[in-house]
């Protein structure tokens, strides 16, 4: 059974262009807007975030694009960068 599903998935992935896959992979592990306060702080998230978004810039041969997703993406799991704070939390409004 496993391996009808394997390849019924695997035919119907065959129908994408690797582009199109990167693409729908970044999509898919981007912070969505509701979820961008719980997430933005989770290393994990940002650098997988990253790493797709690179490999994108990779495929459409942009290799200067993918390095600098990709240095972020070291950084956040290095833990040498955090991610700012809101520039409208902490301040109050008059």
């Amino acid at each position: 059974m496993a391996n009808k599903l394997e390849t019924s998935n695997h035919r119907g992935l065959q129908e994408y262009s690797t582009l199109e896959l990167a693409q729908a992979l970044a999509q898919r592990l981007a912070i969505p807007e509701r979820d961008w306060h719980r997430l933005k702080s989770n290393r994990q998230v940002r650098a997988l975030e990253l790493t797709v978004a690179a490999l994108v810039f990779l495929i459409k041969g942009q290799p200067t694009e993918a390095i600098a997703r990709l240095n972020q993406a070291i950084r956040w799991l290095d833990r040498s960068i955090s991610a700012p704070p809101c520039p409208t939390h902490g301040s109050q409004k008059n």
